[in-house]
């Protein structure tokens, strides 16, 4: 089923407490709601945003339009709108660089709908007007991760032809491993 109907557009700040719902929504489903630490405050500080007069839909504006990324604001948002005015889903993500093909690209860190509004070809509107963003800057690639519980979201992403990345092992540091780690050679 198509999302015709639905507006997907760059978030603009009077978004943000329908991002930080969807977050936590997002969270909830993935058993981490605790973990949240967004906070209003810190979602203005740290997204690039539209202004309120920008276009209302993505796909007549080709490339982003929206405050410049940078280190303290790495991130942008597309926003999915119903036809109500409510804001049912979100693609958060920042750019990322492939040495190997010595082109820039996309991470999605989240992507959400709405449990209510599934099955209604919203996440697929929401992952073709970021490929469309990386097509536009000649990028190499769009990518994320899923949990490896979550089937469904894995088979979806295999149906619109997503591979898995089954040889590569996620790693990280943060908290008080990262501040361990910036001062290993203190």
């Amino acid at each position: 089923m198509a999302s015709e109907a639905v507006i997907v557009r760059h978030a603009r700040r009077e978004d943000v407490p329908a991002i930080l719902d969807l977050i936590r929504e997002l969270a909830e489903y993935e058993r981490e709601l605790d973990s949240v630490e967004a906070t209003p405050e810190k979602l203005l500080s740290t997204i690039a945003f539209a202004p309120s007069d920008a276009p209302t839909d993505v796909s007549t504006t080709g490339l982003p339009k929206t405050e410049p990324t940078s280190p303290d604001r790495p991130a942008r948002c597309l926003v999915l709108v119903n036809p109500a005015g409510d804001t049912v889903g979100i693609a958060l993500y920042f750019y990322n660089y492939s040495t190997w093909r010595a082109k820039p690209g996309i991470y999605l860190e989240d992507l959400y709908v709405k449990q209510s509004e599934r099955k209604k070809g919203h996440g697929k509107r929401l992952l073709v007007e970021l490929a469309k963003e990386v097509v536009a800057f000649g990028g190499g690639r769009l990518e994320w991760s899923v949990l490896k519980w979550n089937e469904p979201s894995i088979k979806f992403y295999e149906s619109i032809g997503a591979q898995p990345m089954n040889e590569w092992v996620g790693m990280r540091v943060d908290r008080e491993g990262l501040t361990k780690l910036a001062s290993l050679l203190d």
